[in-house]
């Protein structure tokens, strides 16, 4: 045995003597290059040979060193920084997971109390828990029995309605007698100030479609103009303040609780409802609404009001009926009312999303990009005004100012230009909501032409931003100069501004 532990340390020793070497290595290197004393033996050494060149290039040679040390501790210091973060990521990741346990230890929880509340319901109805397999109950039969109320909001509004019957105001006022009446209100009353170009664009707007988009930059009254317009009926505007998260139309209308075994219902939901019982005219306030994709959230309905005949503006709120639903509610579907509008507004930033021509072509949108100039308004109350009488100045309006086959004409051509030059086409549902919103525009106090060049302005040469402006840049002169020859030098102001400020981009 003597002879294995004599080969046993020996053979151990050669490891570890190798071991200590390297590690004693280590550490007299590190020790040696940072023995200042030596080198400054070494200089003292040579300096009395060194002459005044060599004395600097001592220097530079002690700066390299210097340098080079400090790349050495540079490189330690983020070496422990790199491994502190990767350890506090190991830390946060273990603090997710322990949450994540937790949080999934909670959920069991409640879905245990879910059971025993339904397996309770259940025991009600008259089964025991282990036969619920067997005998099935209906959500209908269910709701029947116990009388539920699965639109406790709704409800409250057939309560309050119940007995209402529309009042006639006897409205007498002309579409430029209420450009000046909403101009002075919003002056007079909420001291907003706009001008009247900008109260006809907005008024003609609502008689061309009824979503509209006030667009610009933050802080020119976009969100105020809205609210205004609600307080100048006497029917607060129902703000829906959009968020990132919305995805869907459930958050404009609401959704059923399959666990309460009721209705969510949305502000906006409610809002609609009464419009339907009454002749009042409302409005539904988007705030921000490109915060989120619109076509998430309000396509169906961009669809639906888009259906000329008014009778199939209809939206399916729930699948099915039951006898308790509120009395508008047909089949679990609901009549959109035509005297409500949807006025969004939205900012072109980078916090928000892009506003795409499907949204566009089917609504109408007003820049406010200038704070309008204070005056001393005619003091102006509230109006209570007819949907039925406001919509029949809309219909004379269009009927009686209809676009003149001249300007018509000029159009078409222009159509055709910006087909062949920029490959873009107006489309028949732009053309139709032309010929609502310029004669408006006419009949509240503006001119044809202006209407027309804001139009065409706002809803067509918007969508040369789609794109590549240096390809076009060249192009661009050349319509402007045939706007300026087809309708007359200067005409198309708005159409030439946005022109020549789109060109600058380039």
């Amino acid at each position: 045995m003597d002879t294995f532990f004599r080969f046993l340390y020996e053979f151990l020793s050669q490891f570890f003597n190798g071991l200590k070497l390297i590690v004693m290595g280590l550490f007299n290197g590190i020790v040696k290059i940072f023995d200042f004393k030596a080198y400054l033996d070494i200089v003292n050494y040579y300096k009395n040979d060194f002459n005044m060149p060599e004395w600097l290039l001592v220097g530079l040679a002690i700066l390299v060193m210097i340098i080079v040390l400090g790349l050495i501790f540079l490189g330690i210091y983020f070496l422990i920084r790199k491994y502190v973060r990767i350890r506090k990521t190991l830390v946060d990741q273990e603090s997710l997971l322990e949450e994540v346990s937790t949080l999934n230890s909670k959920v069991a929880t409640l879905m245990k109390e879910k059971e025993d509340i339904l397996a309770m319901k259940v025991s009600k109805l008259g089964l025991k828990p282990d036969e619920a397999d067997t005998e099935e109950v209906s959500e209908n039969e269910a709701t029947d029995k116990n009388t539920e109320i699965r639109f406790p909001k709704l409800y409250e509004v057939d309560e309050k309605y119940k007995d209402y019957k529309i009042v006639n105001y006897n409205n007498t006022f002309d579409l430029p007698q209420l450009v000046e009446l909403f101009r002075n209100f919003a002056a007079s009353q909420l001291k907003l100030y706009y001008t009247p170009k900008m109260i006809r664009l907005f008024i003609s707007a609502l008689a061309s479609t009824k979503l509209v988009i006030l667009q610009g930059i933050s802080g020119t009254g976009k969100t105020s103009l809205a609210y205004a317009w609600g307080k100048f009926l006497k029917h607060d505007s129902c703000i829906a303040s959009v968020q990132p998260s919305w995805r869907d139309r459930t958050e404009l209308f609401g959704y059923f609780n399959e666990f309460t075994k009721r209705f969510n219902e949305t502000e906006v939901l409610k809002e609609m409802y009464i419009a339907g019982y009454t002749d009042d005219i409302y409005t539904v306030i988007l705030d921000e609404m490109n915060i989120s994709r619109v076509e998430y959230y309000f396509a169906e309905m961009l669809s639906i009001l888009e259906m000329p005949n008014k009778s199939e503006w209809i939206v399916e709120i729930v699948p099915s009926a039951w006898k308790s639903d509120p009395i508008h509610l047909k089949e679990g579907k609901l009549q959109i009312p035509a005297n409500m509008w949807y006025i969004g507004t939205i900012n072109n930033d980078d916090s928000t999303f892009m506003v795409t021509d499907k949204v566009y072509d089917r609504a109408m949108p007003i820049d406010i990009n200038d704070k309008g100039e204070a005056f001393d308004p005619i003091d102006t109350p509230a109006q209570d005004i007819n949907y039925s009488y406001l919509d029949n100045l809309f219909q004379t309006a269009i009927k009686d100012n209809q676009i003149s086959e001249d300007t018509l004409n000029k159009i078409e051509k222009m159509d055709n230009y910006v087909i062949k030059h920029f490959r873009i086409a107006f489309g028949n549902r732009i053309v139709a909501h032309m010929k609502k919103f310029v004669p408006v525009f006419v009949a509240c106090g503006g001119t044809e032409v202006d209407g027309v060049d804001y139009f065409i302005a706002r809803k067509i040469l918007r969508k040369f931003e789609q794109l590549n402006v240096a390809y076009i840049r060249d192009e661009i002169d050349g319509f402007v100069k045939f706007l300026n020859d087809e309708f007359g030098e200067g005409k198309m102001a708005e159409c030439i501004e946005y022109l020549l400020r789109l060109k600058k981009l380039a």
